[in-house]
């Protein structure tokens, strides 16, 4: 069983993914296979965050501006440093 928070992160992919995507609800609802109320939810969160934004037409759409967090990969610290020699 999924959660909405893994149904928003499924969702911000696509949409990460594909930056052109405009799709309604029920076209998101088939592409990611999750019921509708999930769905419901997690545009409206992902709007909420303006993330999202919904066109006149009820095409779902990318913003280009506002905050959305995503994860990151961690980053390593490859530098070295000098050992001392023994004498």
């Amino acid at each position: 069983m999924r959660t909405i928070h893994d149904v928003i992160q499924r969702v911000r992919a696509e949409y990460l993914e594909m930056p052109g995507l405009r799709l309604k609800a029920e076209q998101l609802q088939r592409l990611c296979g999750i019921e509708r109320t999930m769905c419901e939810e997690a545009l409206a969160e992902l709007v909420s965050a303006k993330f999202l934004c919904v066109k006149p037409d009820g095409h779902y759409a990318r913003l280009t501006e506002g905050h959305f967090p995503h994860p990151h990969a961690a980053k390593a610290d490859l530098k070295t440093t000098k050992r001392s020699e023994a004498s």
